[in-house]
């Protein structure tokens, strides 16, 4: 392998791997907010207990997750510098403020809000603790904007001038209004609801249908991920479409390639306008991930709608088949939206910058030697991290809500407090949730 071709693939699999994490911390973090609220806004005793036991068990599953992705941002920042020096020449005075303001939301802020909720339990008042999540929902979010407003930049620049081969930024305002990055915000947090909502339903499906101790504490969890599943997946695929239009007209070569006609045409243009040169990207990979995001975009929305519809009555639930369907869904949305970055990141191709920066032009001039030592290093240790925080995700959605210890120095009760001494009536049963 060349020195270009081996620093995209340290770079494709370092962000596709970090990606995985992205997409379930944004697609969790709204839900476990929304059962938080949920739960502080309770007035019945028993209900309460419950309800904050639902939401620690899902907060725990996002805090691990989102812990371990940290890293792997971390780990991905290093790029930058390492292989591809080209693109901070070029566009860093452009590209630079949107990644360091994504930097100080996601590593400052965010990392602050929800050190504070974790550590808040039972320490500060309702109505701040409450916010507290929400602040971590929005920074989140925040996060993924000032991503896609840099990445925008690639597949569509905006906002600059090239002055002595560099590229200076000359209207902010066209750089966080670039259609290219707007629709595809849209499109991530759908598509990060998605996974969220797949991820709750699938989780609490596996509970339900083998009648676990935690069952009965999962319904309302059940509902909640089914329905966000159901209405994210079919305005994702929407959303999807929207963006064909804002494709033509800016990168008419992958929408050649994604329409399957006029690539020669498209060709034949780029040339006239930028100079010989081979402008079609990888027409086999861009297919293959195209499919595979609308087939299984498909299959989500129709399958949600089939488990919405069967909430009615406890029927998901009430046999093992359907309910373990919901289950198996849950890798095939982290597939689709790997799919989808496939998509944008080789269909610009052979641009880095679109019309101003090659790939070619933009990689560091380093040895092929230490790009293989650095692509083998870097994709062991966050081949290893993901591992990790599945590993781990899946041992504690197991263990279900009453093993949940987020926020706790010791183990919940297992049902409301006891009456007082000479209380009327009986103990009640924590009800299901």
């Amino acid at each position: 392998m060349s020195a270009v071709d081996l620093a995209r693939l340290q770079f494709a699999a370092t962000t596709g791997i970090h990606w995985l994490f992205v997409i379930l911390t944004m697609g969790l973090v709204p839900l476990v907010a929304l059962l938080h609220t949920r739960a502080a806004y309770t007035r019945d005793p028993a209900e309460k207990v419950v309800r904050e036991r639902v939401t620690r068990f899902w907060g725990q599953l996002y805090v691990i997750n989102y812990a371990v992705g940290i890293v792997t941002g971390l780990v991905m920042e290093f790029q930058f510098g390492l292989s591809w020096s080209g693109l901070s020449r070029f566009a860093g005075n452009v590209f630079g403020a949107p990644l360091a303001l994504e930097t100080l939301v996601a590593f400052f802020a965010e990392s602050t809000f929800l050190g504070m909720w974790i550590f808040g339990w039972g320490r500060l008042r309702r109505g701040v603790h409450v916010t507290l999540i929400w602040l971590v929902a929005l920074t989140a979010y925040a996060s993924g904007y000032w991503i896609l407003v840099a990445n925008g930049f690639m597949q569509h620049p905006v906002g600059y001038e090239v002055r002595d081969g560099v590229a200076y930024l000359t209207d902010f305002g066209a750089l966080l209004t670039n259609s290219g990055a707007l629709m595809a915000f849209a499109h991530l947090t759908l598509a990060a609801l998605t996974t969220g909502g797949v991820f709750l339903l699938g989780v609490s499906a596996w509970h339900l249908a083998r009648g676990t101790e935690e069952s009965a504490l999962l319904r309302g969890s059940l509902r909640l991920g089914a329905w966000v599943a159901m209405l994210s997946s079919f305005f994702v695929i929407v959303v999807g479409e929207m963006q064909r239009p804002v494709i033509e007209r800016t990168q008419p070569m992958k929408h050649a390639v994604l329409e399957g006609s006029g690539v020669a045409e498209a060709r034949r243009r780029l040339a006239e306008q930028y100079g010989p040169g081979d402008y079609v990207p990888p027409q086999g990979w861009i297919h293959l991930s195209m499919n595979a995001m609308t087939v299984i975009g498909n299959a989500v929305s129709t399958l949600t709608l089939v488990a919405v519809v069967l909430l009615w009555k406890d029927r998901l639930v009430r046999r093992r088949a359907p309910a373990y369907v919901m289950t198996a869904m849950i890798p095939f949305t982290f597939v689709a939206s790997v799919g989808g970055w496939v998509v944008r990141e080789m269909g610009r191709q052979p641009w880095l910058v679109y019309g101003e920066l090659t790939v070619e032009d933009a990689v560091s001039r380093v040895g092929r030697t230490s790009l293989a030592v650095s692509c083998a290093l870097f994709v062991t240790i966050l081949l290893a991290l993901a591992v990790t925080n599945w590993t781990l995700i899946a041992r504690f959605a197991v263990r279900g809500p009453r093993a949940a210890q987020l926020g706790v120095s010791e183990p919940l009760p297992d049902g409301p407090p006891e009456e007082p001494a000479g209380g009327a009536g009986d103990r009640r049963s924590a009800p299901a949730y």
